[in-house]
């Protein structure tokens, strides 16, 4: 049924969970976390979910675009329900934002294996994480994806590796102009801090150490098998599947070094763990086998939130 349903690219696989995600938003809001807002602050909320909801789009192109999965919604799927197994993260503004352009930087850097356009792309890159950096100061370690883009696609071009460096001055000349024009120098110095905020207490809470302990496990399990099975189908592939592995494991490490009670990075690892989860999915032949791992992937996120939300 749910094969049936997005195992194909249609609308209606749209529809649904942009609708799914739009309700759940408030659900969390209002509901779960019970806030209250004026109507400035609505505004903002929902100008971030709006951006929230246009990352769907995002994913499903990157995927499309550059071939990664088959023709399916799966991608999208996992990224949703992953939103309802760390439903936290709708509640922090600077991740939704700073995962949305993490998201436009990867698109060019997965597009590198084209082999067209390479300056332009990495240059692009290196702006979308810099414009990221402005609501996680750790998400400049998305330079790092950048520098592996070009060690796989291009290494022997000097330029190449001097245009990252490049994309982080324009990004920092255009940044301190806009807060010496505004008179908020001071954000420079409060917020680039790089500070190694590993918070014991909140990674202890079973809530979240768990939850991150078993997401992890589980996209490690379906990265290894995707891997031995895209053995065989072209170095492109590969190519890819290494940056968006590399990614999973940098936005993992984003999570640890920010991750509090305040604040929710998680979700700039939803994009390389669903791309993961869909390439299990698709290398699974038995389709009864494949319908209950879709039907656990739906069913266990919905378990993890009502169980959270019950005991708090």
């Amino acid at each position: 049924m749910i094969s049936s349903i997005f195992g194909k690219t249609k609308p209606v696989n749209y529809i649904i969970l942009l609708t799914f995600l739009f309700l759940f938003y408030w659900l969390v809001h209002f509901l779960v976390y019970q806030m209250g807002y004026a109507l400035q602050e609505l505004l903002v909320q929902t100008g971030v979910l709006g951006v929230l909801l246009f990352s769907i789009f995002i994913v499903n192109f990157i995927v499309k675009r550059n071939q990664i999965t088959g023709t399916n919604a799966f991608a999208i799927l996992f990224y949703t329900l992953l939103m309802v197994v760390f439903h936290e993260v709708l509640m922090d503004n600077n991740a939704i934002l700073c995962s949305f352009f993490l998201l436009l930087a990867q698109r060019r850097l997965i597009s590198l294996k084209s082999l067209k356009n390479i300056k332009h792309k990495i240059l692009d890159a290196a702006l979308w994480v810099g414009v990221a950096s402005f609501f996680y100061d750790w998400a400049l370690l998305y330079f790092l994806l950048i520098f592996a883009a070009i060690y796989f696609y291009e290494p022997k071009s000097i330029k190449n590796w001097l245009i990252p460096f490049l994309g982080a001055f324009t990004i920092g000349i255009i940044l301190v102009a806009i807060l010496m024009i505004t008179d908020m120098m001071d954000f420079l110095q409060g917020h680039y801090r790089f500070e190694l905020s590993f918070d014991t207490g909140f990674f202890a809470y079973w809530a979240h150490g768990t939850k991150l302990g078993i997401y992890t496990f589980i996209t490690l399990i379906a990265g290894f098998w995707a891997f031995f099975k895209i053995g065989k189908l072209g170095l492109g592939r590969i190519m890819t599947m290494r940056l968006i592995a590399i990614s999973f494991a940098i936005g993992l490490l984003l999570t640890v070094v920010k991750g509090s009670a305040q604040a929710f990075p998680v979700i700039v690892t939803f994009f390389p763990a669903a791309v993961l989860m869909t390439k299990y999915i698709e290398v699974v032949k038995k389709a009864n086998i494949k319908e209950i791992a879709l039907m656990a992937s739906i069913f266990l996120p919905f378990v993890f939130f009502v169980t959270e939300w019950i005991i708090k």
